[in-house]
């Protein structure tokens, strides 16, 4: 008996259980085995030829299996005796390595090569299918597809969440503005006269999708990821006065549901449509919100190509759900993208130029007709070194681009390739988008990783369910949200579920809905939503809000001119977007800093965001014009105030037990202002000229109430 089968045989006395675990169940490739190879051995034995070592190449079934691996013989294979070797000049992989297999691991290669190492291509090249969705008492599609994954695992989703919390939920996932008082009152009332009936909630979802508040927030979530920003960057930072209009142009997009087909094709190549439009050209300004360096003693080609190379990773990023950047110095180290791929990419982007709108003075881009560049594979992405050279063409993994007859292809032909429906890519990877925004996270939860080192989908057959539907229904980005918002799924309740803390701690299986911080400008568009201070005016050049005085003293050049009156209480989509001078604000909430196509924002839970709640200048008079509005608006009884204050705040009145404990702090913050005299009245700020002289104790006291409120979990969250 060899070394390695002794071994095997001592492993398989010690994990006999979950050895009978694995034979019961076939082992699968995508699923068992490529994670493993991607994450343990691609590295040094992956597409990267550069890199790889030994001659060896594991993620290619032919090369694998003329190598190391000897299919149903486990024992005779190369590969099994590496990685149970005890010798460290031959164990795979090396000590050196910090990516060691476990004991399960080894077991589960062994199994793999036994059962013939059948390979599968990666779940995300493959064709889209169009599954059916499972049989059971679901009438939703969506929730048949997650109630049958619930059943295998013994679970139940939750009940629906009540009416109160549904309208703010929905209209904070849709509008980004919580729902007004009337209107919470409104869908509750119908609720109670309809029990058990959609109809409300049907109603209340096709409102909200036709709010011109609609595109304002779900162009917040696309500029995140076209790294939209109102200057340059580096040094100088210039501004880009007018960068806001392609900003409007997304928001007029997505309000008028613009197929994200050719929502896609604008962007990428809106310029070259026969008889483009003025907007057609705005919408090229994809490309143009990258930071830009204008310095004097800048390398212009050196900057030009990291420009470029920076349109390639975006566009690779934001619809492929690829690192293609990874391939800009070297052949991509775990999935099928060469260096020759990458700068075949790159050769779309190589005639291009900055050129601004005629009319509007809009940043957009042109394609060079003359004196056209030829591209080259930049080897080690040295702008400087000059490979062989390439035309412009799609990723060699993927479908082949339409042929384009005589001439070469452009930018236009990029853009369709990418909205074809043999394209295995885009549509998953907007509908995960789409997914991850009303639930936290998405099908896949490596939103820009749809390669072999990303996380598989946690409801494969669901994902492509939705790729396929939001294909077939015209692209509609209205149609697909509708259809998720108005399944069970997205309507249970968000309460702790103790019974799937083990089974289910990240709630992968979606049995109750997720609780999700705000994005920064939503919070600061909910306090200014609740006092009453909000502006609403869509569109237009951006705003400059107040900022603390002490930032003035980082940037080079900087000129922020407070805008006036009621525009610095416009929405925080609004909010200039300096690159050198972040809204210190928006950062503190995980605000991206338009560095990077930012496809998932980050949620921290840090003390500065307490502190910024409770001093920043937008909250500070937020509680101050709320205080003065629940004296305006509520009867003068005290009770019946604290109950406004509350609902204006929380959109849902308070229990008993939350009106006792607000009425106790009001009577002693009350005495504490009374005590205080004219200097406890500062608080009123921003009010205090327009507060009724018999109203000022009771004003302050309620200011202080409402700063309570507005750093309340339950506000900072959508439930």
């Amino acid at each position: 008996m060899t070394l390695a089968s002794s071994r095997f045989f001592c492993l398989s006395l010690w994990l006999l259980p979950s050895l009978a675990s694995m034979a019961a169940d076939r082992v699968q490739f995508n699923r068992d085995i490529r994670p493993l190879l991607a994450a343990k051995c691609y590295a040094c034995h992956g597409p990267d030829e550069d890199k790889r070592e030994a001659n060896l190449r594991l993620d290619l079934r032919a090369e694998a299996t003329r190598e190391a691996i000897q299919p149903g013989q486990p024992e005779q294979s190369e590969f099994w005796k590496r990685i149970t070797s005890h010798d460290v000049e031959e164990v795979m992989p090396p000590p050196s390595s910090p990516k060691q297999l476990t004991e399960s691991e080894r077991l589960l290669f062994h199994q793999w090569i036994a059962e013939d190492a059948e390979y599968q291509q990666h779940w995300s090249f493959q064709p889209i299918r169009d599954p059916i969705p499972p049989p059971g008492e679901a009438s939703h599609p969506i929730d048949a597809f997650i109630c049958a994954e619930l059943s295998r695992h013994n679970l139940t989703p939750a009940p629906q969440a009540d009416p109160a919390t549904l309208i703010r939920r929905v209209s904070l996932d849709l509008t980004g503005l919580p729902p007004t008082s009337e209107e919470v009152q409104k869908f509750v009332a119908e609720c109670q006269r309809l029990p058990g009936s959609d109809l409300p909630y049907l109603r209340l979802v096709d409102r909200l999708l036709t709010s011109p508040h609609f595109g304002e927030r779900w162009a917040r979530h696309w500029l995140d990821m076209a790294r939209y920003a109102d200057s340059n960057g580096f040094l100088g930072d210039a501004v880009r006065p007018n960068a806001w209009r392609y900003r409007d142009w997304v928001i007029d997009a997505i309000n008028r549901d613009l197929p994200f087909d050719q929502f896609t094709i604008e962007q990428i190549a809106g310029d070259l449509l026969p008889n483009s439009t003025i907007d057609q050209i705005t919408a090229t300004g994809f490309h143009r919100n990258a930071a830009l360096n204008t310095e004097a003693g800048v390398d212009k080609e050196e900057a030009r190509f990291q420009n470029l190379a920076d349109r390639v990773n975006t566009t690779g990023r934001v619809w492929m759900g690829l690192t293609v950047g990874c391939a800009q110095c070297h052949t991509h180290k775990y999935d099928p993208i060469t260096i020759r791929d990458y700068y075949s990419l790159y050769a779309f982007f190589n005639n291009t130029e900055d050129r601004d709108e005629v009319s509007t003075k809009a940043p957009a881009l042109a394609e060079i007709t003359q004196d056209r560049r030829q591209t080259y594979v930049h080897m080690a992405g040295d702008y400087a070194r000059r490979g062989p050279d390439v035309m412009p063409a799609s990723l060699s993994a993927l479908p082949a681009l339409q042929d384009s007859g005589q001439r070469e292809a452009n930018r236009l032909d990029l853009a369709r390739w990418l909205v074809s429906p043999q394209h295995p890519l885009t549509s998953r990877v907007a509908v995960n988008h789409l997914w991850s925004k009303l639930f936290g996270i998405g099908l896949v939860s490596t939103h820009d990783d749809f390669g072999a080192t990303g996380e598989p989908p946690s409801h494969p057959e669901l994902l492509d369910f939705l790729a396929s539907q939001f294909m077939r229904q015209g692209w509609s980005r209205k149609q697909l949200i509708r259809l998720i918002v108005t399944s069970a799924t997205y309507r249970q309740s968000a309460d702790h579920r103790k019974d799937i803390v083990a089974l289910d701690p990240l709630n992968r299986l979606l049995s109750r809905q997720n609780r999700l911080r705000l994005d920064a400008e939503i919070l600061r568009d909910s306090a200014l939503c609740a006092s009453g201070l909000l502006t609403r005016n869509l569109g237009g050049p951006s705003i400059k809000p107040p900022l603390p005085g002490d930032i003035f003293d980082v940037g080079r050049s900087v000129k922020w001119e407070v805008s006036q009156s009621n525009e610095r209480y416009r929405r925080g989509l609004y909010i200039l977007t300096m690159r050198s001078l972040l809204y210190p604000m928006l950062t503190t909430f995980d605000a991206p800093d338009a560095a990077d196509a930012c496809v998932r924002r980050e949620r921290s839970n840090t003390p500065l965001q307490a502190l910024t709640m409770m001093n920043d200048p937008v909250f500070v008079e937020a509680a101050q014009a709320l205080a003065l509005r629940v004296i305006r608006e509520a009867p003068k009884d005290i009770d019946l105030r604290l109950r406004h204050l509350f609902f204006l705040v929380l959109n849902r009145p308070p229990q008993s037990v939350e009106i006792q404990r607000l009425s106790a702090f009001y009577r002693e913050h009350y005495a504490r202002v009374e005590s205080g005299g004219k200097e406890a009245l500062n608080i009123l700020g921003i009010i205090e000229s327009t507060t009724p002289s018999d109203q000022r104790l009771q004003t302050a006291t309620l200011v202080g109430l409402a700063r309570v409120l507005m750093n309340l979990d339950e506000f900072i969250n959508r439930p």
